[in-house]
């Protein structure tokens, strides 16, 4: 069985570059394009990792990732822009 990796991204560009190198090396992979819907497939696809963009329409990926974190502990990487320490420091308390 594959593992299996959610790409929650709103840019579409980013969102299938990664899942073209992922499935690839045969990762199964889902995409959700903002944070509501990241939420949603997380509880469905279960997946074994989350691949989570910080600037998301609907919900932010902190909020994405405190709803993940209240069902479970799966490792999430988070994808961003955002460089300030303050952001790093926030991500690593989630």
């Amino acid at each position: 069985m594959a593992t299996k990796i959610l790409i929650v991204e709103d840019d579409n560009n980013i969102a299938d570059l990664l899942r073209l190198y992922l499935e690839k090396e045969s990762y199964e992979v889902s995409i959700a394009s903002d944070g509501g819907k990241g939420v949603e497939q997380f509880r469905h696809f279960q997946p074994d990792l989350v691949l989570l963009d910080l600037m998301l329409p609907v919900m932010d990926g902190w909020g994405v990732c405190r709803a993940i974190r209240a069902e479970s502990k799966v490792p999430v990487i988070m994808l961003t822009a955002k460089g300030e320490t303050e952001d790093k420091v926030s991500g690593l308390k989630q």
